[in-house]
């Protein structure tokens, strides 16, 4: 009877795994074909917005956000490509989503110019994540050290392309980069907003984005 018992139960669950599994939904997005087809709201008038092709990455080259229309992201996984630039304190790009506008939303961003550098303190400063406007970065490197950025575990090269996939969770959030089973940011969100925009995100000089994935 025990035996009987403990088989429904594992079955139980092995269906219920399954189904949770089938309610996900993931969708891949040309952003490309986004851009042609007016399907992404720029954050300003005169932002620029270029397409670029590198081998198998096709994407996008942009400043500021582009969000996504009609996508209410809530929780889920984002997987994306991106390509930063090897210029001090000028190479901002990751991804923005919860967003109620262009001033407020939360964003997990990379600092490419601090992948490969020999100071210590300044590789933990390569993937941030901050809620804006009440959490922004250097509120959180003064009250907060160390908790709310860290360093990128394995570091690309500052000027190649690198994979990001981003676990938002209700209260969480993670952070893996190119593939990596090792986390290279774990932390507790700043906010109780969720869902909202979702899109690509840089500042300072233009960044590149392609093969992005949204489950939720």
């Amino acid at each position: 009877m025990n035996n009987k018992i403990l088989l429904i139960a594992l079955i139980s669950m092995t269906l219920g795994d399954s189904f949770c599994y089938s309610q996900q939904k993931k969708v891949t997005y040309d952003v490309n074909r986004l851009l042609k087809e007016n399907k992404l709201i720029k954050a300003y008038p005169r932002q620029i917005v270029t397409e670029v092709t590198d081998g198998s990455k096709q994407g996008l080259t942009t400043d500021g956000i582009l969000w996504l229309k009609n996508v209410d992201f809530e929780t889920g996984v984002v997987e994306v490509d991106l390509r930063g630039r090897d210029v001090f304190q000028q190479s901002f790009l990751g991804i923005a989503f919860h967003g109620v506008d262009t001033t407020t939303n939360d964003v997990i961003y990379f600092r490419p110019f601090n992948f490969q550098t020999t100071d210590t303190l300044r590789r933990k400063h390569t993937v941030q994540y901050i809620s804006e406007p009440d959490f922004p970065w250097d509120k959180l490197r003064k009250e907060h050290p160390l908790v709310y950025e860290n360093a990128v575990n394995p570091f690309p090269e500052a000027t190649a392309w690198f994979h990001a996939r981003i676990v938002i969770n209700t209260d969480d959030i993670t952070v893996y980069v190119n593939h990596s089973d090792w986390p290279s940011l774990k932390v507790k969100k700043l906010n109780n907003r969720q869902k909202g925009l979702i899109g690509l995100w840089s500042s300072g000089l233009p960044g590149d984005f392609a093969n992005l994935v949204i489950s939720q």
